[in-house]
C-alpha cells in the first residue's frame, strides 16, 4: 500500500480568490498529473487537508479522476481539528462540505475545536506517520504557511525512508505556459 499527502498554497497566497482563476487551472493540471503518476506507480490512496487552495484542488482533481481511473484509488480529506472551516464564510464552507461528502475517508486528527498550535503539529506528526511520501505545491523562495509542514517533511525525511516531492514557481511557470500553448493551439 502507498499514501500520498498532497499539499501546498493557500488560495489568497497565489492570489487566487475566484472559482476557474488561470492560476487555478494550471495547478489542478499540475495536481493531476501528479495524481495520475502516483497511480501509476502504485499509490493507493491520496490523502490531503481541507485548506482552501491546494489542499481542496488536490481534492476535486482527485475525485474527478476517480472517475476516470475506477477503483484504482482511494482518496481522504484529513482535518486537523473539529470544526475546521466554520469560521469561513457561507460558500467556502459550502465548498468544504462538497468535497467531504465526496471523499472516501474523512476524519479529523484532534476531536477538539481548535485550542493551540499543538493541534497543528500533531496533524503534521499523523500525516507524516500516515503517508509514505508528499508532494508540495511550494517554493522554498516564496516562503508562505506550507512552509511549517515543508520544515517537518524535510526534518522526517532525514531521520525515516520518506520521500517527497517539491513542485516550485519554474515547474508551475512551465505548466503555465504549456497550458497557454494548449489554449492557443485549440483555437487554431
Amino acid at each position: 500500500m502507498s499514501r500520498v499527502w498532497i499539499t501546498g498554497y493557500r488560495s489568497y497566497e497565489l492570489g487566487v480568490f475566484v472559482n476557474k482563476d488561470p492560476k487555478e487551472l494550471v495547478i489542478k493540471s499540475v495536481i493531476e498529473n501528479n495524481i495520475k503518476q502516483e497511480v501509476i506507480d502504485g499509490a493507493d490512496w491520496i490523502i490531503t487537508g481541507g485548506q482552501m487552495g491546494v489542499e481542496q484542488w488536490t481534492a476535486e482533481v482527485a475525485n474527478e479522476l476517480k472517475e476516470e481511473l475506477p477503483g484504482e484509488f482511494q482518496l481522504s480529506v484529513m482535518l486537523p481539528f473539529k470544526e475546521f472551516g466554520n469560521q469561513w464564510n457561507e460558500q467556502n464552507q459550502a465548498r468544504l462540505s462538497t468535497i467531504l461528502s465526496n471523499v472516501d475517508f474523512s476524519a479529523s486528527v484532534s476531536n477538539d475545536p481548535y485550542k493551540s498550535p499543538m493541534q497543528l503539529r500533531a496533524y503534521q506528526e499523523f500525516m507524516l506517520t500516515h503517508t509514505d511520501k508528499a508532494i508540495l505545491i511550494y517554493d522554498v523562495d516564496n516562503p508562505g504557511k506550507t512552509q511549517y509542514d515543508y520544515e517537518q517533511i524535510k526534518r522526517f525525511s532525514e531521520q525515516n525512508d520518506y520521500e517527497y516531492r517539491l513542485v516550485d514557481f519554474d515547474e508551475l511557470q512551465e505548466a503555465a505556459n504549456e497550458y497557454q500553448n494548449n489554449l492557443n493551439n485549440s483555437d487554431d
